[in-house]
């Protein structure tokens, strides 16, 4: 396969030409030259565009990703540092399981306003201490009918 031009990795990595320009500013993929003004690419950008997509789904920073290649470009995962996000998101599966349960007792609470239900309390109590904006991560009430 030969060069791509930017216009075909837009278009096949669905990811903006500012996206590609600042990942190259970031050394995370770098252009193989010029047409014109145009920048050229090798193909293997798209698997390596597909590998930073994939990072950033599952929490990594720009720069995580990057130690995640080698000099030459090829995928080289740190398998700690991927059990390590794997256990994060497990805990933010949990934590978000939880929340979800809590709002759905609120919303179906038999009791005769949310301010007398101690289930939506403890919602709003876990949510004033920041838990909900990111801030911090409090455990999350549990849902006891």
């Amino acid at each position: 396969m030969t060069e791509l031009d930017i216009a075909e990795v837009v278009q096949r990595a669905d990811v903006p030409a500012s996206t590609l320009r600042f990942y190259e500013e970031k050394g995370l993929i770098s252009s193989i030259g010029r047409r014109g003004l145009r920048r050229q690419y090798d193909p293997g950008v798209l698997e390596r565009l597909a590998l930073i997509a994939l990072g950033r789904t599952a929490g990594f920073s720009l720069d995580e990703i990057a130690r995640m290649f080698a000099p030459d470009g090829a995928p080289v995962l740190d398998r700690e540092m991927l059990a390590a996000k794997a256990d994060e998101l497990d805990r933010t599966i949990r934590e978000l399981g939880v929340l979800r349960d809590s709002l759905r007792h609120a919303a179906a609470c038999p009791a005769p306003s949310h301010a007398e239900c101690p289930t939506f309390r403890r919602l709003l109590k876990t949510a004033g201490s920041g838990a909900v904006r990111g801030k911090r991560r409090p455990p999350v009430p549990t849902v006891r009918e």
